[in-house]
């Protein structure tokens, strides 16, 4: 049995999709991954990843968004 607890959710600003981040914690073995959800509408777009893959993502979305002109928060 995996235990789920929500971490953030969301909407896209442009396109209005819902995004959420929860942590899924697996009993057997003591897995643990980042389960990244987005639904469009009526559809659902499901990802499960590890924590070298949850780094890797975050790092390119990074270094991308620290390219970008725009009005988003400081960091």
């Amino acid at each position: 049995m995996a235990r789920i607890s929500g971490l953030e959710k969301f909407r896209v600003p442009l396109g209005n999709q819902e995004i959420e981040l929860q942590q899924i914690d697996h009993a057997e073995g003591g897995m643990s991954l980042l389960r990244i959800r987005i639904r469009e509408g009526r559809r659902f777009t499901v990802f499960d990843i590890d924590a070298a893959t949850a780094l890797r993502w975050s790092d390119v979305m990074r270094r991308w968004a620290d390219g970008q002109e725009s009005d988003a928060p400081e960091k």
